[in-house]
């Protein structure tokens, strides 16, 4: 988390200082439109709309990805409550014959056969 920290700050003062070098005015035309900027700010802007442009094509699979995470997890919920029921009903057939109402009861989710 440090690392992180440093390297922000690293970066910080690397763009400041490119911001400081950087201080000739100079003109960019897109689509007819003209934009009279110091070169540094045009830099910035062009970077920021290469990540706003990124972070627009990762979105879809990350939304994609966090739903498919939280079905599996309801899915995995599922299982363990089937594999426990399956190993209460064969702990319980181990020593005595159920009956239908006793497995009804075990697969409804009791934590213990009655008796």
């Amino acid at each position: 988390m440090i690392i992180l920290f440093i390297l922000g700050i690293l970066l910080g003062a690397v763009a400041v200082f490119f911001a400081l070098e950087n201080v000739a005015v100079v003109t960019v035309t897109l689509f007819s439109r003209s934009i009279t900027s110091p070169l540094s700010i045009i830099v910035l802007l062009a970077i920021l709309s290469g990540v706003l442009i990124a972070l627009l094509l990762f979105l879809p699979e990350s939304l994609n990805n966090y739903f498919r995470y939280k079905k599996l997890i309801k899915e995995n919920h599922r299982l363990e409550e089937e594999l426990r029921k399956q190993k209460e009903l064969t702990v319980f057939a181990k020593n005595t014959h159920p009956t239908h109402d006793e497995i009804l009861h075990i697969e409804d989710g009791a934590s213990e056969p009655h008796s």
